[in-house]
């Protein structure tokens, strides 16, 4: 019975000898580290806010109620060709301020910008992209104009009493 009993041991232990190497076999060896470095952090994932913002709010303006103003045409209460809008400058608040007018010129050969105050503008029916903007002042009070350079002050060209000043903060 003692000599069974010693195969039997004996059995168990090459049996969980073997399956200690097989689970070791398995599995991925350890990353090799050096002896005092940290092992990486795990990969960082985004946390989402437990309070999460509110979907952007929405404005619906119809299709005839707004239109853009790049690119249109001005014209003088004459009906003389001013030229186009070609920008609009605002203030550091947002606030528009003036249009640029590419004015002058043939064909964009001696043409040259000039800036005009944004309240000698009126817009009245510009509902398609074919219709004039219309401007306050004479072809000739626009003609005597400075040019519009950038980065350099912007000398703004307005209708009678309705020009500002921009405030310009430090």
């Amino acid at each position: 019975m003692r000599i069974i009993g010693r195969f039997v041991l004996s059995a168990m232990i090459v049996a969980s000898v073997t399956t200690v190497g097989l689970r070791a076999a398995d599995e991925p060896p350890a990353a090799q580290t050096e002896p005092n470095t940290p092992p990486p952090p795990p990969p960082q994932v985004p946390a989402v806010p437990k309070d999460a913002a509110p979907p952007p709010s929405v404005t619906i303006i119809g299709a005839s109620d707004a239109h853009g103003v790049l690119g249109r045409d001005v014209r003088s209460a004459a009906d003389e060709d001013m030229g186009r809008i070609v920008d609009v400058i605002v203030d550091r608040v947002g606030k528009v301020r003036a249009a640029v007018i590419d004015f002058g010129g043939f064909l964009g050969v001696g043409s040259r910008k000039i800036v005009v105050d944004w309240g000698a503008l009126r817009f009245g029916n510009i509902a398609k992209k074919k219709d004039s903007i219309w401007l306050e002042l004479t072809k000739a009070q626009v003609a005597a104009a400075p040019e519009y350079k950038e980065d350099t002050p912007i000398v703004v060209l307005g209708a009678s009493g309705t020009l500002q000043p921009l405030q310009i903060m430090p």
